[in-house]
């Protein structure tokens, strides 16, 4: 029987095997390394996070993007290129979890001791735990007025690998977020005739941000924490998990939408200069129209496009994950899709544990970016230091109802 298992080999499952792995626990990573990173980011797409914030966290600091950087032939434009990001990726993975496992699990369903993982070729394996780090893969959100375009007609932008695929076409860009605008962005400099539809009033340009990003160091590290996530002062609290879960839930929800509402980098506003944007417009329509989607807007107007591109986000619901077995769902205790995690991101269900966005409900809008790793790998390495055997937890978690453990509104 494995010790511990961990599925999905991004950042946050990289990571957190190099901090257990530096603490003596016998680890089994399963995935392709910056699979998501690797065949779902679009060519040409920036890195978002600023440098100083996206390096994966090892317990030495020895894996950072600054040593990656060192070892290349010429450094690294700023913004980073997320093709770049995956190949940093991919060399932390050969130093940090040379033996990784690049099958996939098919499949996860609780056992008498621990758990029973079946991988993609039919093999089973048990484990004691599991570290759920599959990332946002599967749980792209696709508003149902778009349904009866099929995906022929409309594409959720986590889908769109190389956007000259749509040169010479028109596109109808849905959404005023980071994503959206750079698709736009991306469209439009591949030869695409593009219009932007949002319901928001306005694009939020992250310019004020970045111009007191620009000030002197010290004054930078007084408003933004170094994993800048969130607005100049707030950027602090979210960085600090442990007590960001400890504000009233109300105080928390205000707090995640301040740090992670719809907004794009000021470096795009050229890039868009000559994209149609249409804002406070909602589609309350779509249909197919010979060969064409055809749009209706709440004004009343129209639109006839080849294509349509979903930028409409992720919406995370751990009970409908396609791995995890009823077995384990229905013990499962959520909010609003969220898994409600304890300490050392342990969930209801003894042993299993999910990171990266998964625990951004429990733990805070950092963990949804790669500098939510260093926060999450001493978490659990730490806990597991302390935590009880999992054979007291299952007889402790055997006399509860199924009930118990359905969604609730607090953390955990």
């Amino acid at each position: 029987m494995e010790e511990l298992v961990i599925i999905g080999s991004g950042p946050y499952g990289l990571s957190v095997a190099a901090h257990l792995r530096a603490g003596g626990w016998p680890v089994r990573v399963f995935g392709e390394s910056m699979g998501f990173w690797e065949n779902q980011m679009p060519r040409g797409m920036l890195v978002r996070s600023a440098w100083e914030a996206s390096s994966i966290s090892d317990p030495e600091g020895d894996l950072c993007l600054d040593a990656f950087e060192a070892e290349q032939p010429q450094p690294f434009s700023r913004p980073m290129p997320g093709e770049d990001l995956a190949r940093y990726g991919r060399w932390f993975q050969t130093r940090a979890v040379p033996d990784l496992d690049t099958r996939r699990v098919s499949a996860v369903e609780r056992a008498d001791d621990g758990f029973a993982l079946t991988l993609e070729d039919g093999e089973r394996i048990d484990a004691r735990r599991v570290v759920i780090a599959t990332g946002l893969r599967g749980f792209d959100h696709r508003p149902p007025e778009f349904a009866p375009l099929g995906d022929e007609l409309a594409t959720h932008s986590v889908d769109v690998r190389e956007p000259s695929r749509f040169a010479g076409k028109s596109v109808a860009v849905i959404g005023t977020g980071q994503s959206a605008i750079e698709s736009a962005a991306l469209l439009h400099e591949a030869g695409a005739e593009v219009e932007l539809i949002g319901r928001a009033p306005m694009i939020r340009w992250l310019v004020r941000g970045e111009r007191l990003r620009s000030f002197d160091p010290i004054v930078r590290r007084l408003l933004y924490a170094p994993t800048d996530v969130g607005p100049a002062g707030l950027s602090w609290i979210v960085a600090m998990p442990n007590l960001f879960r400890r504000l009233p839930i109300r105080t928390q929800e205000r707090l995640a939408y301040r740090s992670i509402r719809p907004a794009a980098k000021g470096w795009l506003i050229d890039r868009t200069a000559d994209v149609r944007m249409s804002l406070a417009r909602r589609t309350t329509e779509a249909r197919p129209d010979a060969g064409r989607a055809q749009l209706t807007l709440d004004d009343g107007s129209t639109r006839h496009v080849d294509h349509v591109l979903l930028a409409t986000g992720y919406r995370i619901d751990a009970g409908r994950h396609p791995l995890l077995g009823e077995s384990i769902t229905k013990r499962l205790r959520l909010h609003e899709g969220y898994p409600v995690l304890g300490r050392g991101f342990e969930s209801s269900v003894p042993g299993l544990h999910f990171v990266g966005a998964f625990s951004a409900w429990s733990f805070g809008p950092v963990m949804r970016f790669v500098a939510g790793t260093k926060f999450t790998g001493h978490a659990i390495a730490g806990h597991l230091k302390r935590a009880p055997s999992l054979g007291e937890r299952f007889a402790d978690d055997a006399q509860r109802q199924p009930d118990a453990v359905a969604q609730s509104p607090t953390s955990g």
